[in-house]
């Protein structure tokens, strides 16, 4: 994610995805997965602004835990199931797909969107792998900004 400033983009891209959960009052919430570690940044809650200190901490730089961060989202949305069943569970997954490992797609997610951030010289086609696999929607970046 940090090369060609993949990061930077991830980055506005959740600003303006938690814009638009705030405006059309969606509850949401933030892992983030980098290092060793993945941590609930943020809700499950309705948010009421950006906030610097979810965004600046999060990092890049390989070796990433993404079955934990699938796992903890996982856990996230089966307790949303639980609270309030009718309501749509949407699990957006920004990613290079450089990560190791392959979670099992969570249950309760209505539907699952990939966000594709790889830029490699030699592409491995993770995220539309995972996509395909989970029954969900692979875009890139530039895909995701130009629809409606």
């Amino acid at each position: 994610m940090l090369a060609n400033a993949q990061l930077a983009l991830a980055k506005g891209l959740l600003v303006a995805l938690f814009g638009r959960a705030r405006a059309d009052r969606h509850e949401a919430a933030l892992i983030c997965f980098g290092g060793v570690s993945a941590d609930l940044r943020f809700g499950p809650a309705i948010p009421r602004g950006w906030s610097e200190r979810w965004l600046n901490p999060i990092g890049g730089g390989g070796g990433t835990p993404f079955v934990p961060a699938i796992e903890r989202a996982a856990q996230l949305l089966a307790r949303a199931a639980q609270r309030k069943p009718a309501q749509a569970r949407w699990l957006w997954v920004l990613t290079d797909g450089r990560s190791g490992g392959t979670p099992a797609r969570p249950d309760d997610a209505d539907r699952v969107v990939v966000i594709d951030f790889e830029s490699g010289t030699v592409p491995l086609n993770r995220c539309e792998q995972l996509a395909r696999r989970w029954g969900g929607e692979c875009l890139t970046p530039a895909r995701l900004i130009a629809r409606p």
